[in-house]
């Protein structure tokens, strides 16, 4: 029995390294939909004929949030993700990057427009948080 008890205990501390929960940055499904939702903010925020879907972008939040607690994340870790300035100047790098690769004009409030139009035309995440006023 006690050799059980030890090989028991002998692998459990072998797999805890591989059970650990890597950082949510490197969770894609929640890292890249709340990049998509900083998109639609800066779109709504920039262009003048595009506004947010409010009640949609809230309850997206809470989705996602639930999601994170459902992966193991506490709400401790949860929220060090969200207000870590590291990771808010990562997210604005992927967000400039994003733009770019759109071929928006950062300095033209219409190329917002053109994007966030776009994106709801396709249905996007990211259009779906948006419409068009």
């Amino acid at each position: 029995m006690r050799f059980i008890v030890i090989a028991i205990t002998g692998m459990s501390l072998m797999a805890a390294p591989a059970m650990a929960k890597p950082p949510l940055r490197e969770v894609a499904v929640i890292d890249d939909a709340l990049l998509d939702l900083g998109i639609a903010d800066r779109i709504r925020k920039t262009c003048p004929t595009i506004s947010a879907r409010m009640l949609k972008a809230v309850s997206y939040v809470w989705d996602l949030k639930a999601q994170a607690r459902a992966l193991g994340y506490s709400e401790a870790e949860i929220d060090a993700y969200v207000d870590s300035e590291a990771e808010k100047d990562r997210m604005r790098a992927r967000g400039r990057a994003f733009f770019k690769a759109k071929g928006v004009d950062t300095s033209d409030p219409q190329s917002y427009c053109a994007l966030g139009r776009a994106e709801i035309q396709k249905s996007s995440r990211i259009g779906s948080l948006l419409k068009a006023k």
